[in-house]
């Protein structure tokens, strides 16, 4: 990777030009939000506007991919679905000075989503099934395809890779990420996949006080579980309900593959595994090391062990657990 992946480059003289380009001019400043892929700001300008302004990370999507996921935003949005789609200036979404590629958004204003009631579960379910309701008219040529064997494996060998890795750690993580990956292959690949979201969780969602949905840096085609079970939180009873409630209002809108469900445990092993991965690739950006310095830490990579290996009977057993409805969901 280049010195440019890190964004060693993009110095605020070089994001005022850039601003500068598209004739806005911050007349706030810009504040940095909490993004740590990209580099993401906020500003107004003299008339009070509010922008954000969301610098691409270099050499991680081409052009192609990023307006692929430009224009599934706009697509949503155009459907009437509360989507923060790209702005466009001068007929175009992605812009480009010197080497750093940029898109512009309405700044909304409101506070992070948080689930008090079962009734936010209902609003989330049928804000997803609207979405792929939607999203399963076409599908992605560019963007890439949730694959949970080839992740997992992926994120394994990454992991097992990585100099940060405890030498007195590594033979038991060897040995527990090849059994993860192997039990992650023997899950099927789902018959019928959409264009998802792919990270939709409590943080890319704004109440305003309405629902706002933002981010779809990584949009992906798979199965429409993965925008789903991200937002359940809790013990597993409260989270069956909470998916029992979200999928009744979800199905009032878009049809759901209950056969799906059997994936619940595979696709949470697949974040794990490659949240890890994306720390341990990222750390040659300063701003990891900065903001997550546990990962240097004996214990992190203890408890993490711990925590993946609660993984895997949940993976043995969903393998041979039929589910056809989510009062089965504690047992997949």
């Amino acid at each position: 990777m280049s010195a440019s992946f890190h964004f060693q480059q993009l110095t605020p003289e070089l994001m005022l030009d850039a601003l500068a380009q598209v004739s806005l001019l911050p007349a706030s400043g810009l504040q940095a939000l909490n993004s740590f892929e990209n580099r993401v700001y906020q500003f107004k300008t003299d008339d009070q506007q509010r922008f954000v302004v969301k610098f691409y990370r270099p050499e991680r999507w081409s052009n192609t991919q990023i307006l692929e996921e430009h224009q599934f935003s706009e697509e949503l949005a155009a459907a009437g679905l509360p989507v923060i789609a790209p702005l466009k200036f001068a007929g175009q979404t992605l812009h480009q000075w010197q080497q750093q590629r940029f898109a512009l958004f309405s700044g909304v204003a409101g506070r992070p989503f948080y689930a008090e009631s079962l009734d936010d579960y209902a609003a989330l379910g049928e804000l997803t099934g609207k979405l792929h309701a939607i999203s399963q008219r076409q599908s992605f040529q560019h963007r890439g395809q949730l694959n949970i064997g080839a992740d997992v494996a992926l994120a394994c060998t990454s992991v097992l890779q990585s100099a940060l890795l405890p030498t007195a750690l590594y033979d038991a993580y060897q040995q527990l990420l090849n059994q993860l990956s192997q039990l992650c292959q023997q899950y099927p690949t789902p018959s019928h996949t959409v264009r998802l979201h792919g990270d939709l969780h409590a943080g890319n969602l704004l109440s305003t006080p309405g629902l706002q949905l933002l981010d779809f840096d990584d949009c992906l085609q798979g199965p429409a579980l993965q925008d789903c079970w991200l937002l359940l939180q809790g013990e597993p009873p409260e989270q069956q309900l909470q998916l029992d409630i979200f999928l009744d209002e979800y199905q009032n809108h878009c049809d759901f593959d209950w056969s799906e469900l059997a994936l619940l445990h595979p696709l949470r092993c697949r974040r794990q595994l490659c949240y890890l991965a994306w720390l341990l690739n990222r750390w040659a950006d300063p701003a990891f090391p900065h903001h997550f310095p546990w990962l240097t830490e004996l214990s992190f990579w203890q408890q993490q062990l711990q925590n993946l290996q609660q993984l895997l009977p949940r993976l043995a057993q969903g393998l041979t657990t039929s589910i056809s409805r989510p009062d089965n969901f504690g047992n997949c």
